[in-house]
């Protein structure tokens, strides 16, 4: 067990801020553990905590190879791990434990069932720089109501109750149970452990709070939550297992999902605001999963009371990591969307996010979904929507490298045949239809062998349709497979489109060939030098109805349409741009390209421009370039800016901001990410990040502890804060 060791002097009143103030400074001395350790860099917060030095865990196998796979070996394992897995109490917390492992990590290199061969995508893969999302963990969502209306007790009955229904799905069913009783094992040594904590625990304030907690714990363990904290904690148990499970992270609609409880406990006279932000924040400190607050109901109608205000300030209490969302719509009240953005200013915490509900429910609609559908299609993932329980989706985890598609068939250009820029357009269209229908094809793979590799155990359990069919999420138990396939590098490719045209065929200033030594010698030498600089020096995507703003639209429509034409037998698939944190990894294996970009650099971050080539912060002309190249369906290209501290230093300020969010919603962005970061102290802390462990950035979809960034994935993020401000 791991326990906080109390040293508040029993005087010393303990007032819910106060437990807060402790907590995010346990939760500092946390993220400085995590420092260095793989698992935990370059992606989200996840709320955490190291495993105990002396802690090991040997998975079950089930396989030859010495993995585990299939509803047999997920199960086991994870039981196995929910009974061996260490308790964490603080007296602070209003909610016991935190996560540590996860399965999917544990795995080591066996990432697929080496029974099911995908060899016959690889090839293709490898050449348009294909992430294929082929036994990719969660991204998709689930309905939280399930389980707040169940309980662990309630879903076991459930699922004795449809086991007689489905017979023959035996295998379905062991599994489910046993990941439900693998929970429950680990809370009732929890309760022990709580035992234990309020034995020692010498503060009456913090005491009480222990015995509230145990209290609370024990309930749950079968029953379904009655009151707000309850609720919340029910919430938190069931996200660290489905973490230590898979590593999902999608959350759901906080506000109206825990406004019921709130009420309720108000009108009985047992709860006031204080105590409920404090619950709140709580729940996002166990992890921040991603949340949304407000958005339009299926009447159109501005779902933010005063409870979505409560969430928002509860997040500012606790003022770490957060992955809240507000959904921006015309109704949408301007104060909610100020309080936001003063919140943003004020916290530099990268939170909250705001989402554009126009372009992603008349988007999704277009795939042939009512408006109804569509409002409940929310933002619970990095850069991605879902509709909880009810769709599968591999979101965020397929990309297509457009920059990559682009050198194939610059290469080809070279080799033989008229040299064009139209010539060389009508070569990549040929290539990415193809990328794309390989990516499909790697698509329908996953969708078929799936099962027999890591079923959806946990979100099975809150989805619309596994229980009731006995099937999994991936293999027929969702009601809607919309599939996500992102486009990445569409800045690198725009940019060296446009860079071609305006130089070599406009002005002439270099020819095909000179262009191409340049590339081949990655720009390497003087002549070549110089080469670089003035194809870098060309019209830029981003900048404004420039020829790149051009390319990237043709770009963007044209993948736009090969990924829809991919639909079919019962799955549909929807466009996106985003590279996520893979915009290093993919530049990996991009050679250099027209736009100057030396090889191995990083491609384009998601939909954003290059960085530094406007000194003129034309924050709006490239708003309205990447709201140009949404592809329309109701899957995000989000807009990352970074924000000067100073440009809200007033209320002025804030009003240009919150105004500015939401006319660009309304001008069709899906997503917009902001980071708000003084220059100096990023700089200070790139060069020692154990100076600034507090420091948090929205490094893409997901914010960060920046002391938790690679030293390559640090200077991703500083080289473009830098050179947007």
């Amino acid at each position: 067990m791991r326990e906080r060791i109390n040293t508040v002097p029993e005087h010393e009143r303990m007032n819910y801020r106060r437990r807060l103030e402790l907590l995010r400074e346990r939760k500092i001395e946390d993220t400085k553990d995590k420092a260095g350790y793989m698992p935990f860099s370059d992606g989200d917060d996840y709320g955490a905590v190291m495993p105990p030095a002396d802690f090991s865990f040997t998975p079950y196998s089930n396989h030859p190879s010495g993995g585990y796979y299939g509803y047999e070996g997920f199960s086991k394992t994870f039981y196995r791990l929910m009974s061996e897995h260490p308790v964490f109490i603080d007296p602070c917390d209003a909610f016991p434990n935190r996560w540590m492992n996860c399965l999917t990590w544990l795995r080591g290199g066996r990432s697929f069932n080496p029974d099911y061969s995908y060899d016959h995508l690889r090839a293709e893969q490898e050449l348009y720089g294909i992430l294929p999302g082929i036994g990719a963990d969660a991204h998709f969502g689930g309905d939280y109501q399930i389980l707040l209306d169940l309980g662990w007790g309630g879903l076991l009955e459930k699922l004795e109750k449809y086991r007689l229904k489905n017979p023959g799905k035996d295998d379905f069913y062991d599994a489910e149970k046993l990941v439900i009783q693998g929970i429950q094992k680990w809370m009732g040594r929890t309760v022990e452990a709580i035992d234990g904590a309020i034995k020692t625990e010498r503060h009456p304030e913090l005491a009480e709070n222990l015995r509230e907690m145990r209290k609370s714990t024990s309930y749950l363990i079968e029953g379904a939550p009655k009151t707000l904290r309850q609720a919340c904690e029910l919430i938190c148990w069931f996200n660290m297992a489905s973490r230590e499970y898979n590593r999902d992270g999608a959350g759901g609609q906080l506000d109206t999902m825990l406004e019921p409880y709130y009420r309720r406990d108000k009108a009985a006279g047992i709860l006031n605001d204080d105590e409920a932000k404090y619950y709140i924040a709580c729940l996002l400190l166990n992890d921040p999963h991603y949340y949304q607050l407000g958005g339009p109901d299926a009447q159109g109608h501005d779902m933010v009371t005063d409870f979505s205000w409560l969430v928002l300030e509860a997040a500012d209490w606790l003022d770490s990591s957060c992955n809240i969302t507000v959904r921006v719509h015309d109704g949408t009240d301007m104060k909610f969307i100020k309080k936001g953005v003063e919140y943003l200013f004020k916290n530099k915490n990268g939170w909250p996010r705001f989402s554009g509900d126009r372009a992603l429910s008349e988007g999704f609609m277009r795939k042939g979904y009512s408006r109804e559908l569509a409002v409940k299609r929310i933002a619970v993932g990095c850069h991605w929507m879902s509709l909880p329980g009810l769709e599968y989706t591999l979101n965020d985890c397929v990309k297509v490298n457009n920059a990559k598609v682009f050198t194939v068939a610059l290469d080809e250009l070279m080799k033989n045949g008229e040299r064009s820029v139209s010539r060389l357009w009508d070569l990549y269209a040929r290539h990415c239809r193809r990328a794309v229908e390989v990516t499909a094809e790697g698509i329908r793979f996953h969708l078929k062998h799936q099962v027999y590799n890591q079923p959806e155990l946990m979100l099975n359990l809150i989805s619309h349709g596994p229980v009731e069919k006995g099937l999994d999420m991936v293999n027929g138990g969702a009601q809607y497979y919309n599939m996500c396939i992102d486009g990445t590098g569409i800045a690198t490719a725009a940019d060296s489109f446009a860079a071609l045209e305006q130089r070599v065929e406009m002005e002439k200033m270099i020819s095909w060939d000179e262009m191409y030594a340049a590339l081949e010698n990655d720009f390497d030498g003087g002549r070549y030098g110089y080469i670089r600089l003035m194809l870098a020096a060309s019209n830029r995507y981003g900048g404004g109805n420039t020829r790149a703003d051009y390319w990237a639209q043709k770009i963007s429509s044209a993948f736009t349409g090969d990924v829809n034409d991919m639909d079919g037998a019962g799955v549909k698939f929807i466009p996106g741009w985003f590279s996520w944190s893979n915009t290093i990894k993919l530049g990996e294996v991009v050679k250099a390209t027209p736009n100057g970009r030396k090889k191995g650099a990083p491609i384009n971050h998601g939909a954003n421009p290059h960085p530094g080539f406007r000194k003129d912060g034309a924050l709006t002309a490239m708003s309205n370039s990447i709201c140009a190249i949404q592809p329309g369906y109701g899957n995000t290209a989000p807009i990352q800016l970074e924000l000067d501290p100073n440009l809200a230093s007033d209320g002025e300020g804030i009003e240009k901001i919150a105004s500015y969010i939401k006319t660009i919603c309304a001008k069709g962005s899906t997503l917009l990410n902001i980071n708000i970061i003084d220059a100096d102290k990023i700089l200070k802390a790139h060069e020692d990040p154990s100076l600034y462990p507090d420091l948090v950035v929205r490094v893409t979809g997901f914010t960060a502890y920046f002391c938790l960034l690679t030293p390559e994935f640090r200077q991703l993020v500083v080289e473009r804060i830098l050179k947007a401000s």
